[in-house]
């Protein structure tokens, strides 16, 4: 039987699948390239995390996830025109998967014997990781990169993951409240545009270069 972390691994694959796939066909990519921006979307983070943390990448063991992103790519075929009409679509699958990915990122960093502060890093990559190499798949400036908040809520899940540890709650309540902190961060964040201040150039430098 799968493990509780498993079985949010996988949804989370699947979800960011569908967003990457979802974005991918909005560009008119084939059914192939599609795949692959959904694929790279559900396994860049975790990829990425997994060699920080030396060990094997679990798409390179486990079938599943290429699996998981064909049944994505099977959804978006069979239900695309009514998620094309579906204005948040994206941000819906996007966000859940965003919460998965951070829990499955901190719980796997925690087992691993590693201190919360990089737990939380390797949360935030594993959740955001992925959209960004999604982004650039499809040609379009990384949202971790814009003012929205999207790096900073996968931040808040893993602060709240280890709170929650250190009040002595088990590692499902600790999973759960860090997955609902992160999503609803996101939410927040977009429906009362909350956003961290923007790094502004030297005004005057640059009009000195244009002139």
């Amino acid at each position: 039987m799968p493990t509780f972390v498993q079985i949010l691994d996988f949804i989370g694959t699947f979800a960011f699948a569908i967003s990457g796939i979802r974005l991918a066909s909005a560009k008119r990519f084939d059914w192939f390239g599609a795949y692959v921006v959904g694929f790279v979307t559900a396994i860049g983070g975790g990829t990425i995390r997994d060699l920080l943390l030396d060990v094997t990448p679990g798409w390179m063991t486990d079938p599943i996830y290429l699996i998981c992103t064909g049944l994505a790519l099977l959804w978006v075929i069979f239900f695309g025109k009514h998620l094309i009409h579906l204005h948040n679509t994206f941000f819906i699958f996007d966000t859940i998967g965003l919460a998965l990915f951070t829990v499955v990122g901190v719980g796997k960093s925690l087992a691993l014997g590693y201190p919360f502060w990089v737990a939380i890093i390797m949360g935030s990559i594993t959740g955001a990781a992925g959209g960004v190499i999604r982004d650039v798949f499809i040609n379009e400036i990384p949202l971790i990169f814009r003012k929205e908040i999207y790096a900073m809520a996968c931040v808040v899940g893993g602060t709240m993951y280890w709170l929650c540890g250190l009040a002595g709650m088990q590692s499902y309540g600790c999973q759960v409240i860090s997955g609902i902190s992160v999503f609803i961060t996101r939410i927040l964040a977009v429906k009362y545009k909350i956003c961290l201040p923007i790094l502004s150039g030297n005004d005057e430098e640059g009009q000195e270069k244009e002139g």
